[in-house]
């Protein structure tokens, strides 16, 4: 097949969508597929990129929204004589491959990645508005998954909430893949591990909770903060390490000190992909308190890394969180420092649950993801060609 991946973006931006269609792309390909990407220009770019075209773009909120396609754009695509286009944002990109899709007479399959009405608050401050702009976006979101042909969500809770925004097309679940060999153990490089420790200042006698992602508020770490407050005064050798930026940071460094836990919470900042492995294994138990997630792929990554996980009720955990196995799910402060303190107390329950949390995150790989992807590409072509 020659598969048209549509994105605003893409690597080496550091999300998850990025992540994601880069390792649908390299997992196609290994299947023997040719695979085109259409992205956003940025400016950490690699010079040559095989099969990637990269359209105008200015920064916005530290992503990147595409602002011109040209004729000469829509020429060279449909000169592509793609059989497939697959789209993952709603926006510029998403836009382009559904007009492509519609000239060539070809399915549309899309991604949905983010549940937009979770970020009312990064677009308007008014709570009196916000129930609109909520109810816009869901109205919004349903009219551009009712056309395509297909729609792919990560989880079942995601399936649940664009059943009720409105849609009614075929929704497959299929949990997105993550490159499941860069977190393996035999990657660890403990020298490098030992120097961004001590860079850190986290001390060897130090246990660590660990958080990785964007540092924004709907992710919830002013609640973990104020939850752990106690437990941190409590557990002077316990260190809060978290690895990220984003907006949320200097209100939460401001949280830390006026809960007085500031010397226990260490805020690392953006780091490198290349490094992120090395992070995920610097923590002893990786703990989230977000609702907003699709599917939570930190939580993955943190297990496929040997990392049990305690974190906040949520639908997104729903087959791969599983208490007293591979973590602890929680809903309020006393079973969140419950669950740490068992973890952190005992050596020999943390290290069972760390092997239970590896193996737990082995059905979550880039190649079976990009499998079930092409299933349906398949499955969408042999339908319309009757």
């Amino acid at each position: 097949m020659r598969v048209g991946l549509f994105s605003d973006t893409y690597f080496p931006m550091p999300n998850g969508v990025a992540t994601s269609v880069r390792m649908l792309k390299e997992n196609l390909e290994a299947g023997g597929h040719e695979v085109f990407i259409f992205t956003t220009t940025d400016p950490g770019a690699p010079k040559n990129e095989f099969n990637v075209t990269r359209i105008p773009s200015i920064p916005f909120r530290k992503q990147r929204l595409g602002v011109i396609v040209t004729p000469a754009l829509l020429r060279y695509v449909k000169g592509l004589s793609l059989d497939i286009i697959h789209t993952h944002t709603e926006f510029t990109l998403g836009r382009l491959g559904r007009a492509v899709a519609k000239r060539l007479g070809i399915p549309v399959v899309h991604t949905m990645h983010t549940i937009y009405e979770y970020y009312t608050g990064y677009i308007i401050k008014a709570e009196l508005l916000d129930p609109v702009l909520r109810a816009a976006i869901r109205k919004l979101t349903a009219r551009y998954c009712n056309g395509a042909d297909a729609v792919i969500v990560p989880s079942g809770k995601t399936e649940g909430l664009i059943r009720d925004y409105g849609v009614w097309r075929d929704i497959r679940v299929i949990p997105s893949g993550i490159p499941l060999e860069r977190f393996a153990a035999r990657h660890f490089d403990g020298a490098k591990a030992g120097r961004i420790r001590s860079e850190l200042g986290i001390a060897e006698c130090n246990k660590v909770l660990l958080n990785i992602g964007r540092v924004s508020h709907e992710k919830n770490l002013d609640e973990l903060l104020v939850s752990l407050r106690d437990y941190l005064a409590a557990n002077p050798r316990v260190v809060f390490l978290i690895v990220g930026d984003g907006p949320a940071r200097r209100d939460l460094e401001r949280l830390a000190a006026e809960l007085g836990i500031q010397g226990q919470v260490v805020f690392a900042g953006a780091r490198p992909w290349d490094d992120i492995h090395l992070y995920y294994r610097l923590g002893d138990v990786f703990v989230g308190a977000s609702v907003s997630e699709t599917q939570g792929l930190t939580y993955i990554e943190a297990m496929a890394s040997g990392r049990p996980v305690v974190a906040r009720e949520d639908g997104c955990l729903d087959g791969l969180l599983v208490n007293s196995e591979n973590g602890y799910s929680f809903s309020d402060a006393e079973r969140l420092t419950s669950a740490v303190d068992l973890l952190l107390s005992d050596g020999e329950m943390l290290s069972r649950f760390s092997e239970e949390a590896e193996r737990s995150a082995q059905r979550f790989s880039a190649g079976a993801y990009a499998g079930s992807v092409g299933g349906l590409y398949e499955e969408l072509l042999t339908k319309s060609s009757k």
